[in-house]
């Protein structure tokens, strides 16, 4: 599973208390399961919950959020944002424990070489309109054919 160390990855560098305080940033799976057509192939989808917890969290909660939901948008596109729920404990009137969890899945092609020996490849998520690079409203389409005097 690479998305979890993605995400972590991610946090850290975009959250200033997660550059402080990496430990106070933990991340659990639980509910996993595995979805197959074993009848077909050995290719198989990786589905679970994530929960990211951040302890000792001072700042405002959108702190967290605006990295997350930057990092779901590019890397679990079809997540319905009813599917995101949040719990927090305040621990003090500055502090509190925030965790956020949501369903996550990834995808894993299963090759097998001429001598019998399987490989495997996480799939990128496909790229959404939504994140395609937009054009250059000023640029040109097609150059204009520049005049020559005679």
């Amino acid at each position: 599973m690479n998305k979890p160390a993605s995400l972590r990855a991610h946090l850290l560098a975009n959250i200033s208390h997660l550059k402080r305080n990496p430990d106070s940033l933990l991340i659990y799976i639980d509910a996993g399961k595995l979805s197959t057509y074993l009848q077909t192939n050995l290719n198989f989808n990786y589905q679970y919950n994530l929960q990211v917890i951040v302890t000792d969290f001072s700042e405002h909660p959108n702190a967290i959020i605006v990295p997350l939901l930057a990092w779901l948008r590019l890397n679990q596109i079809d997540l319905k944002t009813e599917d995101i729920k949040f719990e927090a404990d305040i621990i003090s009137n500055d502090k509190i424990d925030l965790e956020i969890s949501f369903p996550l899945n990834e995808c894993v092609l299963v090759s097998q070489d001429s001598e019998g020996r399987y490989s495997t490849e996480h799939l990128s998520e496909p790229v959404p309109d939504h994140n395609l690079l937009e054009p250059d409203p000023y640029k040109e389409l097609f150059p204009v054919a520049s005049s020559t005097s005679d």
